[in-house]
């Protein structure tokens, strides 16, 4: 017997009892097959799930920090009120010191337009104390003086206390409309 023999004896066989050998076609329609199944199955089971309404909602429309508007609120108000203004330390500092009364007039209108267009609400000026001579009064605290009566921007002014510059200092209250 010879191997085209046992070939034929066995196609016989597999016609009797009714399997087709398998080739590669019908390995590949059955891995096909096997996959069409799997996204069936996932697509039945993706069609199953139920979403839950709130969580589709909040996706959606998104939410809300009702505590940082509070506190921005809180804050905002706290910039009104005057006694926590006087109290509060400058945000901007300006030193007068060595300068003659027209420089100091000059860099003083940059510094308070500098400061309005950043929102500051309390700036502190350091003119110091004068020269200490006997003949003359301290120029430059009556020239600062002088500014914050005449600008229209600022508003209340005071001596801080003496650990930060005494009379040798002023801080200014700007307007908010200013």
């Amino acid at each position: 017997m010879n191997f085209a023999d046992i070939l034929d004896e066995w196609d016989s066989i597999q016609k009797s009892t009714g399997k087709q050998p398998q080739g590669k076609k019908q390995k590949k329609n059955q891995s096909s097959r096997s996959l069409q199944a799997d996204y069936e199955r996932q697509m039945e089971e993706d069609n199953n799930k139920k979403a839950n309404p709130i969580d589709v909602w909040l996706n959606q429309h998104g939410t809300i920090n009702k505590d940082k508007i509070a506190d921005q609120a809180e804050q905002e108000s706290l910039l009104h009120n005057r006694s926590y203004l006087k109290n509060m330390r400058p945000q901007a500092v300006i030193d007068l010191h060595g300068l003659t009364r027209d420089e100091a007039w000059a860099r003083l209108n940059g510094f308070v337009s500098d400061c309005i267009r950043k929102n500051l609400r309390k700036i502190l000026i350091i003119h110091g104390k004068g020269n200490h001579n006997t003949n003359s009064d301290p120029v430059l605290g009556e020239m600062v003086q002088k500014f914050i009566e005449q600008d229209k921007r600022l508003g209340t002014s005071g001596h801080p206390d003496r650990n930060n510059g005494g009379s040798g200092a002023t801080w200014v209250l700007i307007k908010q409309n200013a």
